[in-house]
């Protein structure tokens, strides 16, 4: 299997950023690390060699960037403020440096999207925000409420990445033409806010599937369970 990394100076955060990518053709995937993860973390815990089999036929081409959650959410050591503008950073590298490069490596204007734990927020957050440029969101044991780390601040970048929040109001016509699968363990930590997501879309009358699993858990051995099968729906 083909394994490049790159590293580039990225404008939007000021700093350097890393990314791997595994496979050569293929569908692209952005596939998000968990919480304060890095870009090595999905073959380093065995989720590659999950989706190795669509890689060799060359089916799906993945892009594993790095997050900068300590950075952002995660980091308790500067003002609520700040760390949501830093991940506000984040997105901005996201959509202008990484899906651009992605979509020229590819050809592929829409993508696939996905993330087990926070990185299922991050996966949601994305395909939310810019449906127009994602055609499959897949979130496995995801949250989509952020609000728990920020101290009771809120202003416009919590609200505008906060997808239990802006999601209420988004009326992006490609929302209706995403495949989105919510994917959560009966006794997930995350469970609640999975079916308060999924309320929302069924309010909305946006298609989608709860995959409430009962004999999952919120672990990597699931997550390489249950990903291969998603990614065997894309069409």
């Amino acid at each position: 299997m083909r394994e490049e990394h790159y590293k580039w100076y990225s404008p939007h955060l000021g700093r350097d950023f890393e990314m791997l990518v595994f496979g050569e053709e293929g569908y692209p995937l952005i596939l998000f690390p968990t919480s304060m993860g890095r870009h090595y973390e999905h073959r380093e815990r065995g989720l590659i060699n999950a989706l190795q089999w669509f890689v060799d036929q060359q089916l799906i081409k993945i892009y594993c960037p790095d997050s900068i959650d300590t950075h952002s959410w995660y980091n308790i050591h500067i003002p609520p403020a700040e760390r949501a503008l830093n991940h506000s950073r984040y997105d901005n590298l996201l959509r202008h440096e990484i899906l651009e490069r992605v979509s020229a490596d590819t050809g592929v204007e829409r993508i696939a999207v996905a993330g087990c734990s926070f990185g299922g927020y991050h996966a949601a957050n994305f395909a939310f925000r810019y449906p127009e440029r994602v055609s499959y969101l897949f979130s496995l044991s995801g949250i989509f409420d952020v609000k728990f780390r920020l101290d009771g601040h809120y202003d416009d970048n919590v609200y505008y990445h906060n997808p239990m929040d802006y999601m209420r109001d988004n009326p992006h016509e490609a929302l209706w033409r995403m495949g989105i699968i919510l994917s959560v363990a009966g006794s997930d930590v995350s469970r609640g806010q999975n079916e308060q997501m999924s309320g929302i879309l069924t309010g909305k009358g946006i298609s989608h599937w709860l995959d409430i699993r009962h004999n999952m858990s919120h672990t990597w051995a699931s997550w390489q369970d249950l990903l291969p099968y998603y990614l065997s729906l894309i069409k």
